[in-house]
Order: structure tokens, then C-alpha cells, then sequence
């Protein structure tokens, strides 16, 4: 393994009986980068994260974690590796700085370093108001932030994010992720799941899982430029029946709801006119259509309908 490398995943799989919950996955994350795993709940991003851990062995396939064998070598990587995962054990009869001491007895923090260690946790979370306070007492953003503390108190090269924000609102989570920024500058190597497309643009790489297989992998900006097609955002007067108009003409790639508005990906620019003109033969009175560029969550959608439809076309043949 590249000296660069701070995670390598080479077609790792992992079967439960049945099921395949993660099918031949590969990417690589090179030190000091932020890695996001996007996509919506089942699709294999916590059996790929345990897996990195060294918590779960792979059915086949292999993966290093800073330097170390996942199969072979599974202590070494915990010890060097931070993991907060969204339901992370807190003790909620110990206070704030209690839970601290206790991550970093468990982590083998030399004694004499505990007290600054801790110190320098609790400055980078804010946490002073709260380090006396029971952590049953505190809210889901300063669960969140102790959460992560112990998990870094230990000061691994690798830190695995899994869903970290789930349930904080917007404000705190977007504090966190800059705080993710501050360890990424410092050479913390991140690998994130994420079902909240606002997160994904944060992460230097992304890969898109869906149906336990990595169906995209590259840089937010890429990923929107690698997609087909141009995209429109229609404002009519009935979104639900103006999607199944689009969906039936021959010219749609892909139309999705996005709130009040409709955004359908078709094969060209000139395709405006047959759109606007099929709409309104509908019945359906067209406020507004317009060229723009693609969010991440259009890629996504756009990617697992290209995925659906080849399953039914699999599934017939």
C-alpha cells in the first residue's frame, strides 16, 4: 500500500447468508482528505465502515487502514483509528469531562497527557459551559460534539464518521463539519456516511452507494459535469401530474419533485419547447422552465434510475 494511501479498499464484500450488503467495492483515500459514502439507509455504508474497522471481516476482497491488514491485522487498525457512529456510547450518568477521561483511559492516553488532552478537546468543541453538566442533560448537538471528541481523544490518523449528524438541526451541523475541516487541515484522514446531500459537497471525494454497490465515485463538481444531458427546473401548477406527463415523452432521461418545483433531465437544449408545449396540452399551466445546472441529489436520483432500469431490463432478459 501507497505510504499516502490512509484507507485502500479493493473489491471488498461482505455477505450475511442471503444477502449481499456490500457488493466488490474499491476506493482509496489518500491522507489528510475527506471521503463521504452518500446514499440513503441499507445501501452498505455502515457494513463497508465496520468492515474498515476491523469490527466485521470481509467476505472477499481486502482493505489496508493506515498501513494495516482490516483481516489480518484488525487491532492494529483500531488502535489507530477514531470511530463515532450515530448511536456512540455515551455514558449518560458521567458528566461531559468524566466521559472524556474514561475515552481516554480506554484508548491508553498516557496519564500525565490525559487532563491537557482533554482540555484541548474540550476548547475545540466549546464544551466549557458543559463539562460539569450529566451528558443526560445535554442536547443532540452536544451529545454530538462530545461524541466526537472521544472519539479523536487518542489523536488517531483516521477518523470513521458514520451518519455523525443524524438528527442535528442544519446550524450545529454545519459547525460540525467545520470542525471536521479543522482535523482534515491538520492531516486526520475522514471517511463520512451521509444521507444528507448538503454534507456530501464537503468532502473532497464522494462515492455513491446504492443497493450495496459503489455506483459513482469522484469530486462533487465532477460528478455534476459527468452527468448527461441537460437539466430543467419546470414551475407549474400541478408538480405531481406534470411529473407524470414528463416522465411518459419519449425525450426524458430522468423528473423528479423537488418541493413545488419539477427538475426533468432530458437529451438537449431544444427539448424545452416539446416540454413546455406537452405540459400545457396537459392542461397544466407552466409558470416558468429553466436551464440549470445540476445539485448532487439530481446526480444521485439520476443515477439510480439508470441503475433501476437496468435491473428490469436484467430482470426481463
Amino acid at each position: 500500500m501507497n505510504a499516502e494511501k490512509a484507507v485502500e479498499a479493493i473489491q471488498l464484500t461482505k455477505i450475511f447468508g442471503d444477502f449481499t450488503a456490500v457488493d466488490h467495492v474499491s476506493f482509496e483515500i489518500p491522507k489528510g482528505e475527506i471521503f463521504g459514502l452518500l446514499g440513503p439507509n441499507g445501501a452498505g455504508k455502515t457494513t463497508t465502515i465496520r468492515m474498515l474497522c476491523g469490527i466485521l471481516t470481509p467476505t472477499s476482497g481486502h482493505a489496508r487502514v493506515a498501513g494495516y491488514d482490516i483481516t489480518s491485522q484488525p487491532e492494529e487498525v483500531k488502535q489507530r483509528i477514531g470511530y463515532m457512529s450515530q448511536k456512540f456510547a455515551l455514558y449518560d450518568d458521567l458528566t461531559v469531562y468524566e466521559n472524556l477521561d474514561f475515552y481516554a483511559n480506554l484508548y491508553g492516553v498516557p496519564r500525565d497527557k490525559v487532563k491537557k488532552r482533554i482540555a484541548e478537546l474540550i476548547d475545540m468543541a466549546g464544551l466549557h459551559e458543559h463539562q460539569k453538566q450529566l451528558t443526560s442533560d445535554l442536547s443532540g448537538a452536544w451529545r454530538q460534539r462530545l461524541a466526537l471528541s472521544c472519539a479523536i481523544v487518542h489523536e488517531p490518523p483516521m477518523l470513521f464518521l458514520d451518519e455523525p449528524t443524524a438528527g442535528v438541526d442544519p446550524v450545529s451541523r454545519r459547525e460540525f463539519w467545520e470542525m471536521i475541516y479543522r482535523f482534515a487541515g491538520e492531516g486526520v484522514s475522514v471517511l463520512a456516511t451521509t444521507h444528507y446531500m448538503d454534507e456530501a459537497e464537503f468532502c473532497n471525494v464522494i462515492g455513491m452507494m446504492y443497493r450495496s454497490r459503489l455506483i459513482a465515485l469522484n469530486d462533487p463538481d465532477s460528478l455534476k459535469e459527468e452527468m448527461k444531458g441537460v437539466l430543467f427546473e419546470v414551475d407549474c401548477n400541478d408538480p405531481a401530474r406534470g411529473e407524470q406527463i414528463i416522465k411518459d415523452l419519449p425525450i426524458t432521461r430522468d423528473v423528479a419533485v423537488h418541493g413545488v418545483l419539477l427538475h426533468a433531465l432530458v437529451d438537449s437544449e431544444k427539448d424545452r419547447l416539446e416540454l413546455e408545449k406537452s405540459l400545457q396540452l396537459g392542461g397544466i399551466i407552466v409558470e416558468r422552465i429553466e436551464h440549470i445546472l445540476p445539485s448532487l441529489e439530481d446526480v444521485f436520483i439520476s443515477l439510480v434510475e439508470k441503475e433501476n432500469r437496468s435491473l428490469v431490463r436484467a430482470h426481463i432478459e
